[in-house]
């Protein structure tokens, strides 16, 4: 049994119910910016073993919450654990990143590509259960998973990648290998996520990194079309209480609309949109997260304090504003910065909820 859920206004904000506040969390919360984190992952050894760690990743995921009154936990992983489980590879070169043994760019290997057993990914439904376990009910807590492009974009490219040439040569000259990864990739997602909110995940979070990178019309068949089936899979309701959808497409703010009808709670926006013509365009469909520039944090402690006002400022009255930045913190950020930054939007989004 896990305990009643004390602090939900992460969860009602996203459902565009009444709170006190604008709840807050922040896009790779537990990493390297952390102190306790770099001592966590030095014993661990390697970022795999510090994700394949129940234990490890237990505590990475609880040290932003210790450290900070953030209103929601999300799971310690990587997008790349589905793929890794597919059998292709995953390992990570110092300075350089995540790489994969056997990425899809023959179509012999590409037919031979399947969902994998969920078992192989049991590490991350343990964690998730072992987070729910020692948060207590402080927060809740988000589990996710890389949408069906953006893994694919890995999976061909081998790694990460400028411009996405292997993947863009595949979708213009052989648009039915990419469509197979993708079904491939939609069906596993829809299954992973399920499993992660069967084990405790109270929210979950598709992560369309690269689906900015698409033109309109490939956006909407090679990433858009894939995000919605995913939705229309999920599990929407657990512990007798729904669980929110949270979609962000980095450089997507030109397609809020149509983000706005997959299904989705909530639409993440990255820093380079504007939030206050962001809410007039999708009503009252969703919820909106962000969006606040990472380097913005950064500056002073009193321009982090009017970046956070201007934003309020632009959402305006009422729910359904979950406050985050663009992207994910950046690993050179002062702690320091990030409490004056979560105290900032508990305290001056209030006049924004009487």
């Amino acid at each position: 049994m896990t305990a009643p859920l004390q602090n939900d206004t992460f969860l009602r904000a996203l459902l565009k119910q009444p709170v006190e506040y604008t709840p807050i969390w922040m896009m790779r919360q537990a990493g390297r910016y952390l102190p306790e984190y770099k001592a966590t992952r030095e014993f661990a050894g390697n970022f795999l073993e510090l994700c394949y760690s129940i234990d490890l990743a237990t505590e990475v995921t609880l040290q932003p919450i210790d450290r900070y009154n953030l209103d929601a936990a999300i799971l310690f992983s990587d997008i790349l654990t589905v793929p890794d489980a597919m059998g292709l590879g995953l390992h990570f070169v110092a300075g350089e990143g995540p790489k994969f043994e056997r990425p899809l760019q023959h179509e012999a290997d590409i037919d031979l590509l399947t969902v994998p057993d969920m078992e192989k990914l049991r590490y991350v439904f343990d964690a998730v259960a072992s987070i729910r376990k020692a948060i207590d009910g402080r927060v809740p807590l988000i589990g996710f998973s890389g949408s069906p492009f953006t893994l694919a974009c890995y999976m061909i490219e081998g790694g990460g990648s400028k411009d996405w040439r292997t993947v863009k040569t595949m979708l213009y000259s052989r648009p039915d290998l990419l469509h197979k990864i993708l079904h491939i990739n939609a069906q596993t997602v829809t299954e992973y996520l399920n499993t992660q909110i069967a084990c405790g995940a109270q929210a979950v979070q598709i992560f369309d990194t690269w689906g900015g990178v698409l033109s309109h019309t490939a956006f909407q068949e090679f990433s858009l079309s894939y995000i919605k089936q995913i939705i229309s899979g999920l599990k929407r309701e657990h512990e007798d209480r729904r669980v929110p959808v949270i979609v962000f497409t980095k450089g997507g703010g030109q397609w809020l609309e149509l983000l706005a009808d997959t299904g989705a709670d909530a639409l993440g926006l990255d820093w380079t949109t504007d939030i206050t013509q962001a809410r007039a365009r999708v009503g009252d469909k969703v919820a909106l997260q962000g969006n606040m520039d990472p380097f913005a944090l950064f500056g002073t402690h009193k321009s982090i304090c009017a970046e956070v006002a201007r934003i309020l400022k632009g959402y305006g009255q009422g729910s359904g504003h979950v406050f985050n930045l663009g992207h994910g913190i950046n690993q050179f950020t002062d702690p320091e910065n990030v409490e004056i930054f979560v105290e900032a939007v508990h305290d001056l989004s209030r006049p924004y909820h009487q």
